[in-house]
């Protein structure tokens, strides 16, 4: 006879996987959303690390006026990160309350720079970094605006912590000099040679305290990167109408040259002005100025197509105007003219020359240099060395009134013996 079991023992069982199939469809979920939100971040990553990541190095007053203008551009473009990060040589400086401060913690506190531009806000998107490696970290763009002196100890650290594929665009206004053959170098070509990046430069009538204030002015971008894309997205990050406007050329050479030269027609500018020789005069200066500006950069880089045009933007004539009117090495120019006047017996050698200079710079300029009496002195040697002086005449006498002692009267034979 059967014996009756118990009805539960003979039911089936539910499956295992029937059982916890809700625990199971919900991980599956969980993975899914995890998997999603995965992919997101990375898209995100890729997103990002294909915007624009600028670093200005140098903080000075030109550097402090452009950091405005390229930080309120980079925190509306959609192709740059909003951040900018400036490196600050950092400085103690003495706080309204009479503290000892770093000049990098300051420029982020107050969103100004108190040494250099006082009273100019700065947008707070840029950031005073006093670690040049930390600063250039990943850069993708790199706007050089310190004075060329501190090139060679920066160009190695940027060209290691900078992107690869990083460009540059200099806003330094000088020529280098090989010591040994003085056979001059384009600042341009001076950080890519360091770096390998490719470089352009932002040169024209733009004194930096009149662009900080929002006055009008015009610049020029002149570069020639890899396509007109990226050209153009270079402008866009300098453009700020209508305030500043940048017209793009892709005369490098002939941008620099102008850049660094203008230079040395202000210190003859300056001159004539400390002796009262008044505007007919310097009007006949910059003419002349302006062609053996152009005169020179036909000799020295005679391989680059430099269309006349390059000599009627804000890099040439605009710029030499502005220089002469209004520049650093024009007023101290002023200055060295009066002192020789009044003073005309106590500088005789070459050594009381620079003494006055660095007297005049130290006074005037609160720590920055001039940049025309160092370029005068080299220009002048690569002239005499090619034995083409007779060529350059405004040149060759402001050489000899800044540092071989001839009289600042003589600044008109300059202009006089030009036969252009």
């Amino acid at each position: 006879r059967k014996m009756l079991l118990p009805q539960c023992k003979y039911r089936q069982k539910r499956p295992v996987i029937r059982r916890n199939l809700p625990t199971i469809v919900h991980l599956i979920a969980i993975l899914i959303i995890l998997s999603l939100l995965a992919n997101a971040k990375e898209m995100g990553d890729n997103i990002e690390s294909n915007l624009e990541r600028i670093c200005i190095v140098g903080s000075g007053n030109w550097g402090s006026a452009i950091a405005k203008i390229v930080g309120a551009n980079c925190a509306c473009l959609g192709s740059c990160e909003s951040r900018v990060n400036m490196w600050v040589y950092d400085e103690i400086i003495i706080d309204n309350n009479g503290f000892e401060r770093n000049l990098s913690d300051l420029i982020n506190e107050l969103h100004e720079n108190p040494k250099y531009l006082p009273g100019i806000h700065l947008p707070e998107n840029v950031v005073a970094v006093p670690d040049l490696r930390t600063a250039c970290k990943g850069a993708t763009l790199l706007i050089f605006v310190l004075p060329q002196q501190f090139l060679t100890r920066v160009l190695p650290v940027v060209k290691k912590y900078a992107e690869p594929s990083c460009r540059c665009i200099s806003l330094i206004k000088g020529l280098d000099f090989c010591p040994q053959t003085h056979t001059p170098k384009r600042i341009s070509e001076l950080i890519t040679d360091a770096t390998g990046f490719p470089c352009g430069v932002l040169m024209g009538a733009n004194v930096a305290n009149e662009v900080a204030l929002d006055y009008f002015c015009e610049s020029t971008l002149a570069c020639d990167f890899r396509d007109d894309e990226t050209n153009m997205a270079t402008s866009e990050i300098f453009d700020a109408p209508p305030h500043f406007l940048v017209h793009h050329i892709t005369d490098v050479a002939g941008a620099e040259v102008c850049g660094a030269l203008k230079n040395v027609i202000a210190l003859g500018a300056g001159f004539v002005d400390g002796i009262g020789l008044g505007g007919n005069t310097k009007a006949a200066l910059l003419r002349v100025g302006l062609l053996e500006m152009q005169r020179f950069c036909q000799l020295f880089w005679e391989d680059v197509d430099h269309k006349d045009t390059v000599f009627a933007q804000s890099c040439g004539i605009a710029d030499l105007i502005t220089t002469c009117y209004g520049g650093r090495n024009r007023h101290c120019a002023e200055i060295f003219a009066r002192k020789r006047l009044e003073a005309n017996s106590d500088y005789h050698a070459e050594e009381g020359f620079e003494k006055l200079w660095k007297e005049i710079e130290g006074k005037e300029l609160k720590g920055q240099h001039l940049q025309g009496t160092s370029t005068t002195k080299e220009i002048y040697k690569l002239l005499e060395k090619r034995k083409v002086l007779e060529s350059f005449p405004l040149v060759s006498t402001i050489y000899q009134i800044a540092f071989r002692g001839q009289s600042v009267n003589t600044i008109s034979y300059g202009i006089r013996n030009s036969k252009l």
